[in-house]
């Protein structure tokens, strides 16, 4: 094991290569021998290193939050006013569209959580812990400024985060008149409700 250690690829550009598979041809097709063929492993040397197809998954799935964890901080600290600042979140949140890989992942990892134990379940939250508090925090600041009429921003954070989870399985599964522009625009429209058009 020891010499397969030294001569496996990094663990990120496994994740890459998972996440690039599903991309290209979707979750289905995703099997830790096809993966292994990409990366040069056997199936046997990725059980090693992920334990499971569910480790994997989840693996997978932290390394592309970490990524867009990473394109969330850079947007919401940009010299802007709150309302462009959660118009850039909302368009970061919904899927690019139909079989998007990062939502396919969700919605596998989602489904398989309910077999999960705790440990995965608590890493889940924490993924979905960072979008929350950043996006309160962002809500809390445009009040405090005077962008957004009061609102508790916690609460607000709760409820647009489920709209956005809603729509967003929509526009994953592609389902019929829920694409992404008509998802930004429903969206859109609950925020200038809620939030106030100051």
């Amino acid at each position: 094991m020891a010499g397969a250690r030294r001569n496996a690829p990094p663990r990120e550009e496994v994740l890459a290569a998972a996440m690039d598979m599903i991309a290209a041809r979707g979750l289905e097709k995703l099997t830790m021998a096809g993966l292994g063929r990409e990366v040069g492993m056997s199936s046997g040397h990725l059980l090693y290193y992920f334990r499971s197809k569910d480790e994997l998954l989840l693996q997978t799935l932290e390394w592309s939050e970490g990524r867009l964890g990473a394109e969330r901080g850079r947007l919401l600290t940009r010299a802007e006013p709150a309302r462009e600042r959660l118009e850039a979140y909302v368009e970061l949140y919904v899927p690019d569209g139909h079989r998007d890989p990062h939502w396919t992942l969700w919605l596998e990892v989602w489904n398989r959580s309910q077999n999960a134990d705790e440990d995965a379940r608590g890493r889940q939250a924490a993924i979905e812990g960072a979008w929350h508090r950043d996006l309160v925090a962002l809500v809390a600041e445009g009040v405090s400024r005077g962008e957004f009429r009061p609102v508790d921003p916690d609460r607000f954070a709760t409820r647009l985060r489920a709209l956005l989870d809603g729509f967003s399985i929509h526009v994953a599964i592609g389902l019929r008149g829920t694409d992404r522009a008509q998802v930004l625009a429903h969206v859109r429209e609950f925020v200038t409700e809620s939030l106030g058009a100051r």
